[in-house]
């Protein structure tokens, strides 16, 4: 089995919860990849380009745990719908809706701008500086419904009640029309950071991991 971590929008390999998680799988003796989706050019980011960078990650017809958080849950889940190398999914506060969930904090005017002037800039945390991100970015999402979601791999969702970012509802909807779906509810926010053994304990379970 290969596993692969993959870390949310705006953020790196170098993530709290990204570290955290490897920590873990080295001390297990268990190899997880942590590819950059930022790929070096963060401004050029789509989750177009995150499915296939990942998938090229791949290796031969070896079969495939991915663990996704936030946006990296979102292109999980689609890396799940179109391989069928992928065998299992665990996504942490999934992205679900991320658009409908986004587009409205930056509000109107300032969508129609980022559209007019092509670039937005948006605070990095990987990098700790703001960087410019292509209003491609939005183009290339709006295809990504999770209707198209239909495939029944194992998936396990660990979300925060208190997520600020994207609303738990968005995993209760999500599962409630995929009985191959687990959602567990944590007392946390987007972040997770203060759940981490909890989060732990339920991907060894899910996985079968010593």
């Amino acid at each position: 089995m290969q596993y692969i971590y993959l870390h949310g929008f705006a953020s790196s390999p170098k993530s709290a919860k990204a570290r955290d998680i490897g920590d873990r799988f080295a001390k297990i003796q268990t190899k997880l990849k942590i590819p950059d989706l930022n790929a070096g050019d963060f401004s050029q980011l789509t989750i177009t380009r995150q499915i296939a960078q990942v998938a090229a990650e791949f290796s031969n017809d070896s079969p495939v745990t991915l663990i996704g958080s936030s946006l990296g849950g979102l292109v999980s889940a689609y890396l799940g719908q179109q391989y069928l190398q992928v065998k299992r999914l665990v996504l942490l506060a999934p992205a679900f809706g991320f658009l409908s969930h986004w587009l409205p904090k930056l509000g109107d005017e300032e969508v129609e701008r980022w559209q007019q002037e092509k670039y937005l800039m948006v605070y990095h945390y990987g990098e700790a500086r703001s960087l410019p991100l292509s209003y491609d970015f939005v183009t290339d999402a709006v295809q990504y419904q999770e209707s198209l979601l239909q495939r029944p791999i194992p998936t396990l969702i660990l979300h925060g009640k208190k997520d600020e970012v994207i609303s738990i509802e968005a995993s209760r909807d999500f599962g409630r029309i995929r009985p191959w779906v687990e959602l567990v509810e944590l007392d946390s926010d987007h972040g997770l950071g203060d759940v981490m053994e909890e989060i732990w304990q339920a991907i060894r379970l899910f996985c079968q991991l010593p």
